[in-house]
């Protein structure tokens, strides 16, 4: 993986603006209770024990005549009065909050134009047919972190017609032959896992929040630097 770390003064809309490409998967680690809930279970898979930097995947669809980027992600939204579960499609500008998002970062897994077409189109299959948001299913995906023989396994708590967050951007990607995890059964794929990949891929990332100590913290700019080439840090 191939790491660029945009200065820290950047805003969310002016990193996404630069960034966002049809195909390309998006990631952000929120700070309410949700995001923080989730990013603390996926501690299991992280290099260090402490919680991760993500909590929420989507995939970026296009740029439209509205000059707007919009993305097809599988959500629990809670954010206004009527609740909105399963694949929807928004504008990526919802994630353009600083505050609320502190953590974004957008992948690039190069990805040939057949392939981001495959991709798309698998969204929207799966934004015409409603499906659904998985509770149960993430449930099942945590619970499974702990085990190596369980991630490998289907998902203890799979629904029919029902996929959350990262588990949806593998289906897409799944779809164009890509497994982010090889051997770790689509279903129990957690955002973490997508950032992680062994598959040859450039990471732009924009990290307000680690949310652990100041060694942490060293570590993981130690962690940008190396895995940055060369050109990019001059």
């Amino acid at each position: 993986m191939e790491v660029t770390a945009d200065p820290a003064t950047s805003t969310n809309a002016a990193f996404i603006r630069k960034h966002a490409a049809p195909g390309h998967i998006g990631l952000c680690g929120g700070r309410d209770w949700i995001n923080k809930a989730i990013r603390k279970a996926q501690a299991p898979l992280t290099g260090d024990g402490h919680r991760s930097l993500w909590s929420h995947a989507f995939l970026f669809s296009e740029q439209r005549i509205d000059g707007h980027w919009w993305v097809l992600e599988s959500d629990l939204d809670l954010r206004y009065r009527q609740i909105r579960l399963g694949v929807q499609e928004n504008r990526a500008d919802r994630y353009f909050d600083d505050e609320l998002f502190p953590n974004i970062a957008i992948l690039d897994f190069g990805l040939d134009a057949g392939q981001t077409k495959q991709v798309q189109v698998a969204g929207l299959d799966l934004l015409s047919g409603l499906s659904s948001y998985s509770l149960s299913e993430l449930v099942g995906t945590l619970f499974a972190m702990h085990s190596t023989r369980l991630r490998k396994r289907g998902n203890l708590l799979a629904k029919e017609g029902a996929l959350y967050c990262s588990a949806m951007v593998q289906h897409c990607y799944a779809t164009a032959g890509v497994e982010f995890i090889p051997g770790v059964h689509g279903k129990n794929i957690a955002p973490q896992d997508i950032y992680d990949s062994v598959l040859p891929h450039r990471a732009h990332s924009l990290i307000r929040d680690l949310g652990i100590s100041s060694l942490r913290r060293f570590v993981h700019g130690a962690r940008e630097m190396l895995d940055t080439p060369v050109q990019d840090l001059f």
